[in-house]
Parts: C-alpha cells; sequence; structure tokens
C-alpha cells in the first residue's frame, strides 16, 4: 500500500512539479533558497498527500500547500538579515539596452512581484497561471468576490511598481 501511495504521489508531483518552481521564483531570491523552498514544498506535500481526498484536482491542492509553505517559510525568515541578487536590480535598466528584451521583461516581472505583499504574491501567480476566480478563490480559501477586489488591488500594486 506504501509503495503504490508513494508511486501515485511521485507521479502527480512529476507532472506538476513546474507549479512548484513558480511559486519559489516568486517568493526566493536566488537559486539556494528556491532549492531550499523547493525542498520544503516538496516534503510538506508528501507529508500532507495521504489527507488529499480528491476533491479538487490534485494540482489545485498542490497550489494550496506550495503557497502556505512558501508564506509561511517567507515570514518566518523575514526576521533574519535579508540579502538581495543584484540580478532583482537588473529590470530597472531599460529593456532597449538589450537584445533579449523578453527576458529582461521577465526578470523586471519577476523583481516587481517579489516587491509585492504574501497574498498579492499568490494572486498575481494564479492570475499568471491563467487559474479563473473560483480556481484562485477554491486555492486560497477566500470568496470569489474577495478574489476579484483583492486582484484589481494587486494589479495597480504591479503597476506602481513597475511604472513608478
Amino acid at each position: 500500500m506504501q509503495k503504490e501511495l508513494e508511486h501515485k504521489f511521485l507521479a502527480d508531483f512529476e507532472e506538476n512539479q513546474n507549479i512548484v518552481h513558480k511559486i519559489c521564483r516568486i517568493y526566493t531570491n536566488n537559486q539556494d533558497a528556491h532549492n531550499d523552498l523547493f525542498q520544503e514544498v516538496t516534503i510538506q506535500l508528501w507529508k500532507n498527500y495521504k489527507n488529499f481526498r480528491g476533491d479538487s484536482k490534485f494540482s489545485t491542492w498542490m497550489y494550496r500547500v506550495a503557497l502556505n509553505t512558501a508564506i509561511s517559510l517567507y515570514r518566518k525568515t523575514k526576521k533574519s538579515i535579508q540579502t538581495q541578487d543584484i540580478s532583482d536590480f537588473e529590470y530597472r535598466i531599460k529593456a532597449s539596452e538589450y537584445d533579449d528584451t523578453e527576458e529582461l521583461q521577465l526578470k523586471a516581472l519577476y523583481g516587481a512581484i517579489r516587491q509585492l505583499n504574501d497574498i498579492d504574491k499568490a494572486l498575481i501567480f494564479l492570475y499568471l497561471e491563467e487559474k479563473s476566480y473560483r480556481e484562485i478563490s477554491d486555492t486560497l480559501g477566500i470568496s470569489e468576490v474577495n478574489a476579484r477586489v483583492k486582484m484589481n488591488r494587486a494589479k495597480d500594486k504591479l503597476r506602481q511598481v513597475l511604472i513608478p
């Protein structure tokens, strides 16, 4: 029974692991922190997999566990000394100075998202993943109306960061 559960978890996890990488990219600012968060999320997913009842899609459940883990670890590390990777400041350089503007714009977007609060990061992430407001509300445990209101506010904050 345990081996069967492990195989099912690994199959589900492999199919959806880029969700975890994307969340890690938003909540961390260097590769070591990314790897640490990825490992912690994976551990939390495995520990809680036996509680996954299948009421929602695995990916929705995975978003919820990953976001909750990232947010709780982010809040703990906020109390320690923070360093910032120099690449986070690249988004301030004009895109016209580079040939690969799409990559630079993506870095700028991630840099701007990192400046948002925990909930706004999660909302923007789910929005970029093209989740419906129903899926966003289910994942974050808020009402659909609340998700829409918070999303509009988060978009405004993101615009302010990107277009000073």
